[in-house]
């Protein structure tokens, strides 16, 4: 059998699963999306921690580039090295991404199957059975929908939209975007330096990681809301893991820190007594004059 209707029949299945519990596509969405993300939470795992392990890594980095700055060939060697030394796996960060790339087309492909007949009830062949209809409505959007096609005819208040039909739409968009960067920014903010010094490599990686959240803020704009949903879930879902992982391993960084030398004690003589502090020796003198 086709692998790609098969992906199609398990998602389209999962999905149904959820919708027959809660009969709101939105909702199922959601569940669906959480499903999947600790499926991969293996993976979101690996990502996370190869990524602060880059941050980490990147003043060696530094120094290996000025040190090898004419041997390209000896310094791709010591920065293999170095990457098998710390345990870092620089394409770690992509394989998260890379496994749901068939999730997303899947379930833009299931969504796409919602059809509306000509007494307006939406039916699909994988939600519903095919037999009932779909709600499709949430957060006051329609998840077949894209927001390319409904706001700007909103803001003209085409037919019977209004302006206020274009605000969950925007509202969708603006937090897809706003949680992938931040999403970015809590692997990165404990790399910086204490004088706010960045090496090259780094503001390459960060500058690069800037564009994935205006990409999937641009696809989410002109595919279905469905999908948007999809990534907004997915994207918070995963700040919450993010903040869980940093924390574990912030944790055990914590307990194998060394043990800070308590405070000197006094002064002994030679014969191992405690030497009196000259504060005590004056206060005693004090004492004897009165």
């Amino acid at each position: 059998m086709n692998p790609w209707n098969l992906l199609l029949d398990l998602l389209g299945g999962v999905l149904n699963f959820f919708y027959q519990i809660i009969p709101n596509l939105g909702i199922a969405i959601i569940l669906l999306t959480l499903a999947i993300s600790l499926v991969l939470f293996p993976l979101t795992l690996k990502q996370t921690r190869s990524m602060k392990a880059m941050q980490e890594i990147q003043p060696e980095v530094k120094r290996l580039q000025k040190e090898l700055k004419g041997n390209k060939e000896e310094l791709n060697k010591q920065m293999m090295e170095l990457y098998q030394e710390r345990g870092v796996n620089p394409a770690a960060g992509c394989l998260p991404l890379i496994v749901q790339m068939p999730i997303w087309f899947a379930l833009f492909s299931v969504l796409r199957s919602i059809q509306t007949n000509d007494a307006g009830f939406a039916t699909s062949k994988y939600i519903g059975d095919g037999v009932e209809h779909v709600n499709t409505m949430f957060l006051g959007m329609d998840l077949t929908l894209s927001p390319s096609s409904v706001v700007p005819d909103a803001i003209r208040s085409v037919g019977d939209l209004s302006p206020l039909n274009a605000v969950p739409y925007i509202v969708l968009i603006i937090l897809i975007v706003a949680a992938g960067f931040y999403q970015q920014v809590q692997t990165t903010r404990s790399s910086k330096k204490p004088d706010g010094e960045q090496t090259q490599t780094q503001q390459s990686m960060q500058n690069a990681m800037k564009i994935m959240p205006i990409f999937f803020g641009f696809i989410s704009w002109t595919l279905t809301s469905g999908l948007g949903i999809y990534f907004a879930t997915s994207n918070l879902f995963r700040i919450g893991q993010q903040a869980l992982i940093l924390r574990m391993d912030e944790g055990g960084d914590e307990g194998k820190k060394p043990v800070l030398p308590a405070e000197a004690p006094p002064d002994e003589g030679d014969n191992g007594k405690t030497r009196p502090s000259p504060n005590a020796s004056k206060k005693k003198n004090r004492r004897r004059r009165k």
